[in-house]
């Protein structure tokens, strides 16, 4: 009897153990439409053809096509540059021959959408935001942050633009005001900076702070047309600077937001919370990425990265995280994921993981030139079979998108960059503290 009773314990402890081992081992060994089902929810159409959101097109820093030059520098191979007034962290996007940014004069308290012709740089419009209450409204802000660091996005007929304290807004092509949405004070000790989302006819954002002059923190949907309330969910985070991200997982879509502590899932039509799983720290910049079936998150200075299942319910800490590792833990630079090397850029130490996404493996770590504490802010591009990631002082490095660590480039702009780089039609277009350059062949 006691033996029998051994060997059932035995026999369950072995089916529990496959069946977990298969529930992780899922993502990595599906194929086909099953590796596909969980995906990134990209803008389709001639949106396609641009550059029309944080991370571009594919919200990850993938860019298809090949004529994008390797080398460059302050120089070399530009095509033009133009002052831009003011500051700014927030990166460019393009439409057609369009290029939209944000900046912020301190010294009079006042932000604006700017647009550039992109095929000669020439300056087209600056619209200046109006303060909400006809009163200027100051948040303060990180000595890396600006009052302009949340990318715009556009639906190829209007720009949206966040601003904090000075809200969310929307501009026609000509630079006209069509509407503003005021969402109060701010009270983030580090100011904001994520971007807004374009999802169906809506525009998502997420202020994550500790209660200003209308409630705390949020994340909430608007008509893209009107700026009506579509639908607001209270949050609990008290910071937080990422972007929210739509996928699909095969069934449904959902709005992920990774912020402090945690990760939570949306319903993006409702604001209904579907899933959270914990392991976050304190506080969280990157945008997270998708691909084999699972939600890559990053956080805190030294925090973990975790590979998430989706479509869960409640609080999946336990059930759903495929994999997850301290080692090489962005603190501001995006995760970025080519094919099945999943890069990291540890910005507190000058260093670049490569992962094997599907395992969590690490398959090399390189040195990005002088280890400096929070020397990286932008998020790296993968284009050609090569990833470009830029630090604070311009340098861009350039290495193989390939399982060993190889650097071929180092190309230098000599001027402090701190926003992401845009690239269309074989051109890259960066912002630096005090200019725009489009670099080409």
């Amino acid at each position: 009897m006691h033996c029998r009773q051994r060997c059932r314990h035995t026999t369950r402890q072995i089916v529990c153990t496959c069946v977990f081992a298969l529930l992780l081992a899922s993502p990595y060994q599906a194929t086909g439409q099953e590796a596909d089902a969980v995906r990134m929810i990209v803008p389709d159409g001639e949106a396609q053809d641009y550059w029309p959101r944080w991370r571009g097109p594919s919200g990850q820093g993938l860019v298809e096509g090949t004529g994008y030059p390797d080398t460059w520098s302050d120089t070399e191979n530009v095509i033009w540059r133009v002052e831009v007034p003011g500051e700014g962290a927030s990166s460019p996007i393009i439409w057609a021959d369009q290029i939209f940014l944000t900046t912020a004069d301190d010294d009079v308290g006042t932000v604006s959408v700017l647009s550039f012709r992109r095929s000669d740089g020439a300056r087209l419009w600056q619209t200046k935001v109006p303060d909400p209450t006809g009163e200027f409204i100051s948040e303060h802000i990180h000595q890396k942050n600006t009052h302009a660091s949340a990318t715009v996005t556009t639906d190829g007929t209007l720009v949206y633009a966040s601003f904090g304290s000075k809200g969310l807004v929307a501009m026609d092509f000509d630079g006209r005001l069509v509407w503003h949405r005021s969402f109060g004070t701010i009270s983030n000790y580090h100011g904001t900076a994520g971007s807004p989302l374009l999802y169906k006819n809506t525009i998502i954002l997420y202020q994550d702070h500790s209660g200003g002059s209308q409630g705390g923190a949020f994340v909430a949907a608007f008509d893209k047309q009107s700026g009506e309330p579509v639908w607001r969910t209270s949050r609990r985070a008290s910071v937080g600077w990422g972007s929210p991200i739509a996928i699909h997982t095969g069934e449904r879509d959902e709005l992920i937001v990774s912020s402090q502590r945690r990760v939570q899932a949306y319903n993006p039509n409702t604001g209904v919370e579907l899933w959270h799983c914990g392991g976050n720290l304190f506080e969280v910049i990157p945008t997270p990425v998708v691909g084999h079936g699972m939600v890559f998150c990053s956080s805190g200075r030294a925090g973990p990265t975790l590979a998430i299942l989706p479509g869960g319910s409640g609080d999946v800490t336990a059930t759903h995280v495929v994999w997850k590792s301290p080692k090489g833990s962005p603190f501001v630079p995006s995760p970025l994921l080519s094919g099945n090397r999943l890069y990291l850029v540890n910005d507190m130490a000058s260093i670049v993981t490569c992962f094997d996404a599907r395992r969590g493996e690490v398959l090399w770590q390189g040195r990005l030139g002088r280890a400096t504490r929070e020397g990286f802010s932008a998020s790296p591009v993968a284009v050609d079979g090569k990833v470009f990631i830029t630090n604070d002082l311009g340098e861009t490095f350039v290495i193989r998108d390939a399982s060993e660590f190889e650097i071929l480039h180092v190309n230098e702009l000599h001027a402090k960059t701190l926003a992401s780089p845009a690239l269309v039609d074989g051109r890259w277009y960066f912002r630096t503290n005090r200019e725009l350059l489009s670099i080409g062949n």
